[in-house]
């Protein structure tokens, strides 16, 4: 006869699937977290214009998604570390995304819109405790596994959400897409709560130890790349092109179409990466990203119909996946483990920056001078800047980019 007495609380099987368990929790509480951040931003830029037909103050309502994120990734990275908990922080994001959803779902003038845009930029803020909390699922050396995971999980529900934009729209308006972006929130929140919680001892932060983590070169360097690809992403991708569009003909959903190949091609750029390290230095993987994007921005300059702003949005999806995950990689990789919520908040909060930079500066100079030549300045500027950029970087610090262990030098 069987024994029937139970298995030990604590066992290694048990243990196992209590970790796939909360991993899969995690997992979909991270595709419905994007998915409520990204079911309206097709037309976003589209819907901003309809309460004003200046194209500066366009780009400051979208730039407000990027400047709360770098205003509070880096203390939320702190406080996550201090507390030892990362998902109180998580479901307040989940509430924010939702509120922020509605308010511009609803809204009847600019600021309306602006202020709801803002809340959902702290919305954007959780992604540094979620990231951390669904990385302590793993052993420390399955790490980058992990992040990879969550990474592509993260693309899947931006293309999913973002291809649903335009039926949405014909189906009930703009207002149905942010309506539904909050009911998707809502149904993250609930399967958050039931969720695990690896905890771990709270360590006060003193000053000295963020300021020295701050200006170091191998976190910061990287940092400023990315935000380099955030303003080109934010202000040419979710941007202007969506207007661009518009000009030209395109429906939403032909804009929401555009918005899917962006994204869709970032996934496989991200899976591309690992057979490309092994034959070619990060170094140079880098300075092709920003060659990419730049050709990006150029396409999206010369386009006199949409099929040029197809080439644009697959060109910069292509970029953002060869470049993203490298230089955050490299701007963790030498971080102790106690330190790397409040680096990756660093991180986070630094490139942030050019997330709001992008659709702000972008609005001002496709107001004074045309969106064409706005996106033709960009391309140049993004690719002198990242090319010199990345070659001045590894060259003060190549061990920044070194492996840990073995290898050649990818300097």
């Amino acid at each position: 006869m069987p024994s029937t007495s139970p298995e030990p609380r604590h066992s290694p099987k048990t243990a196992r699937i209590r970790r796939r368990k909360a991993r899969l929790l995690y997992g979909a509480v991270a595709l419905l977290y994007w998915a409520s951040l990204y079911t309206y931003v097709p037309t976003l830029p589209n819907y901003a214009h309809t309460f004003t037909s200046d194209l500066a103050l366009v780009g400051l309502i979208i730039s407000m998604y990027g400047l709360w994120q770098a205003l509070l990734r880096l203390p939320l990275g702190v406080m996550g570390d201090w507390a030892g908990r990362r998902k109180p922080f998580i479901l307040m994001g989940l509430v924010l995304s939702a509120g922020g959803a509605l308010l511009m779902g609803f809204a009847h003038d600019p600021a309306a819109l602006l202020v709801g845009r803002s809340v959902t930029g702290l919305a954007a803020a959780a992604w540094v405790p979620l990231t951390v909390a669904f990385s302590a699922l793993y052993p420390p050396e399955e790490a980058i596994h992990a992040t990879t995971v969550l990474t592509l999980m993260s693309a899947l529900a931006r293309v999913t959400a973002t291809g649903a934009n335009g039926p949405l729209n014909a189906a009930g308006g703009y207002p149905l897409a942010f309506t539904v972006a909050a009911v998707i929130a809502g149904l993250a929140l609930l399967l958050l709560i039931p969720a695990p919680e690896h905890r771990k001892s709270g360590a006060a932060p003193t000053a000295g130890g963020i300021w020295q983590l701050v200006t170091r070169s191998d976190v910061l360097a990287p940092a400023l790349l990315n935000a380099l690809i955030q303003y080109l992403i934010q202000g040419i991708s979710f941007g202007f092109v969506p207007l661009l569009a518009r000009e030209l003909g395109a429906s939403d959903q032909a804009i929401s179409l555009m918005t899917v190949v962006h994204l869709a091609l970032i996934t496989p750029a991200l899976m591309a990466l690992t057979l490309l390290l092994k034959r070619f230095r990060p170094r140079t993987l880098v300075i092709a990203c920003f060659a990419i994007l730049a050709a990006g921005a150029a396409c999206a300059a010369m386009a006199h119909s949409i099929a040029w702003l197809f080439a644009s949005q697959a060109l910069t999806g292509i970029g953002y996946g060869t470049g993203y995950s490298i230089l955050m990689g490299m701007s963790i990789e030498r971080v102790d483990g106690a330190e790397r919520t409040t680096a990756m908040g660093l991180h986070q909060s630094v490139y942030a920056i050019g997330m709001f930079a992008g659709p702000w500066l972008s609005g001002i100079l496709a107001d004074s001078a045309g969106i064409r030549p706005m996106f033709g300045w960009t391309a140049a500027g993004v690719l002198i800047l990242g090319v010199f950029g990345t070659i001045l970087a590894t060259r003060k610090r190549p061990s920044a980019i070194q492996p840990r262990s073995g290898g050649r030098n990818p300097s």
